[in-house]
């Protein structure tokens, strides 16, 4: 693959940014045999726009992006911020003092090809400027959670079930020293 360029987000991306959410959503959605859940999917786009639009604006700071442009095009994403509610969920909430890093998204047609992997440790070395040590990841999506579960190990909590019956949503708690 050619060299792409990662970076942070800018206001003139947002249109492309956007879209690549809806691209892939979509995507996954219909590779996890759930294409039909047009609500879940049109929830989870506006969620992940809302997110992007908090980090450009700058007004809450909760969110901060990186992007993968390859000739221009947005073919990848990942972001780190507060943990997601599934996350603060868990008894006792072990992870509100960490981030979660979600986001991580590669273009259909780019997958495979070590985006995402350099997307991620991008992200760690960013992580790791501001002092942050450890972070927190969840999925539910079959693909990925193999795919985390390579890189990751074993998750921390599988919550047994939780999308319907035999689908675990799984959440990991990970140290970047173990990484980078």
């Amino acid at each position: 693959m050619q060299n792409f360029e990662i970076r942070r987000p800018r206001i003139e991306d947002t249109l492309s940014i956007n879209d690549f959410f809806s691209l892939v959503i979509n995507d996954t959605y219909t590779q996890e045999g759930l294409g039909e859940r047009l609500k879940d999917i049109l929830d989870e786009i506006e969620t992940k726009k809302a997110f992007l639009q908090s980090d450009i604006s700058q007004r809450l700071n909760h969110r901060h992006f990186l992007i993968a442009l390859l000739d221009g095009e947005v073919i990848g994403t990942a972001e780190y911020g507060t943990p997601n509610e599934i996350i603060r969920d868990l008894p006792g909430d072990p992870y509100k003092e960490l981030v979660e890093i979600g986001t991580v998204f590669v273009h259909p047609e780019k997958q495979g090809r070590g985006i995402g992997s350099q997307l991620l440790h991008a992200l760690f070395i960013t992580l790791k400027e501001h002092g942050i040590e450890e972070f927190c990841l969840d999925s539910g999506y079959t693909k990925a959670k193999l795919i985390w579960r390579k890189k990751f190990g074993d998750p921390a909590h599988i919550l047994k079930d939780y999308w319907g019956p035999g689908f675990d949503h799984f959440i990991w708690h990970v140290k970047i020293h173990e990484l980078i």
